[in-house]
């Protein structure tokens, strides 16, 4: 497995002295950078579909749930769609809803059947009004995609993922492609099979999940699409990209301690409707810093984790998010050995190989997702997501030797991405699962926040950061 110390040895983008502020001190409230202001956009809870009623965390119900925006949070992706007519600057916000903690969700005991919509992903319009970004109420894309959604299977293993099947499972992440679909990771299904296996057979089947989806995210009723040409297993995350000669590139990660990085390289053109059936998977080997694609026989699908086993492929740390810097051409991969920066040689992600550096972010934390800025800054987002240390999980931007904490999570959470507003004004970010820590129940959290109001729950929270 390939550790930090390991990839430290690589050539380091952010030098081992580089300056850091200290994140701020753990608290029940979260802290906002200087000369920085907190808007909260939407809420555990809170609606996304027009017709989800107001949240009563006592007396929620499936129905309810499939409506709301998810206990757990971590944006996948930002889609800009085309300009409108009346002028007005808008784009739709991917947001996937990983877990379900029964404890800190529920005031009694599990309720399987509302978890199960709980998770999942949530599309929502937002719109930038007064110079400042809300989130439409009821918006014309914001849906929910949760276990009742009804998708299909595309590929070579469509048959064996049951053609039609009904729910997505433990969205992990995703991203944007340059085709102008979304794709979203679902992680192990037998996260939640156990679970939920006493609501339906399918559930513990489990061959409908644990696949990449894609969707067109400016179509509310877009049926999203199982691609089952990339391979079931639990993914930690994906990223999109285009190579010289057209064709999709796709980047998934598998989630686990010692994960493997695969990449997909379609047949034909991107733009194709079923680009992602039929194509070369492979699988990174590393070497000095540098990535081979090495790639895997035909029908390796049908097992990718044991085929890249066999092929000698690198098992990573504890991957837990990728994204194409489409500015500088880069795939940021990053987990438990940090954050390391690919470049395609050549400026081709269909390329044979990679060049990686290895940005160093010792000091900065329990590192878990890394996107960039218009102007080249990272922004690297800290997640421990276990027992509360002396100091708040944090949302940083590294610029050359400087890393600014740009926000401060309340205590029991961690930063759920971020990404940059189309007009580059505001940083879009995510608090997940606050006051969730050993020992905290749904009556007893760590905190309250963001509202400490007597008997409310804390709550995720999508946040705007802006000056």
């Amino acid at each position: 497995m390939i550790a930090r110390r390991a990839l430290l040895a690589a050539p380091a983008l952010l030098p081992l002295g580089a300056a850091a502020q200290t994140a701020s001190a753990v608290a029940q409230d979260d802290t906002v950078g200087a000369g920085l202001r907190r808007g909260v956009l939407i809420r555990w809870g809170d609606r996304v579909t027009f017709d989800a009623p107001p949240f009563d965390p006592r007396q929620v119900d499936a129905d309810a749930a499939a409506a709301q925006f998810g206990w757990d949070a971590r944006i996948a992706a930002i889609i800009v769609p085309p300009a409108a007519a009346d002028g007005t600057t808008r784009a739709v916000l991917a947001v996937a809803h990983p877990t379900v903690e029964a404890a800190m969700a529920f005031p009694g005991q599990d309720r399987p059947d509302v978890a199960a919509q709980m998770q999942g992903a949530s599309l929502l319009n937002l719109e930038l009004q007064g110079g400042r970004w809300i989130v439409v109420d009821g918006g014309f894309q914001s849906r929910r995609l949760t276990a009742s959604t009804l998708c299909r299977a595309s590929g070579p293993l469509a048959e064996q993922a049951g053609g039609a099947v009904q729910g997505v499972l433990g969205i992990q992440g995703g991203g944007a492609t340059p085709w102008a679909s979304l794709l979203l990771a679902e992680g192990d299904p037998a996260l939640w099979s156990a679970r939920l296996g006493s609501l339906d057979r399918r559930f513990v089947r489990g061959e409908g999940f644990g696949w990449l989806v894609e969707l067109d995210p400016l179509d509310p009723h877009s049926i999203p699409v199982k691609r089952t040409a990339i391979g079931r297993y639990g993914k930690a995350d994906a990223a999109a990209a285009q190579a010289r000669g057209g064709q999709a590139v796709v980047y998934v990660a598998e989630r686990g301690a010692g994960g493997y990085l695969f990449r997909f390289v379609s047949a034909g053109a991107a733009r194709d409707a079923d680009a992602l059936d039929r194509g070369t998977l492979s699988v990174a080997q590393l070497q000095n810093a540098r990535i081979t694609w090495v790639a895997l026989p035909e029908g390796a699908a049908a097992n990718p984790v044991e085929a890249a086993r066999a092929a000698n492929g690198m098992a990573f740390d504890a991957p837990s998010s990728l994204y194409w810097d489409a500015r500088a051409n880069r795939l940021l991969f990053c987990g438990g050995f940090g954050v390391l920066s690919l470049v395609p040689d050549g400026g081709d992600a269909g390329a044979p190989g990679m060049a990686g550096q290895m940005i160093n972010t010792q000091r900065l934390g329990a590192v878990q997702t890394a996107t960039a800025d218009a102007r080249g800054r990272l922004l690297i987002g800290t997640d421990a997501g276990g027992p509360v240390g002396a100091r708040a999980q944090t949302l940083w931007a590294v610029e050359g030797n400087n890393a600014t904490a740009l926000y401060g999570a309340a205590r029991g959470a961690g930063i759920g991405n971020a990404v940059v507003s189309p007009d580059g004004g505001t940083i879009f970010t995510v608090a997940r699962r606050p006051g969730s820590e050993p020992g905290s129940t749904f009556d007893r959290p760590a905190t309250r926040w963001p509202e400490f109001e007597p008997g409310m729950p804390p709550r995720s929270a999508l946040l705007a950061l802006a000056r």
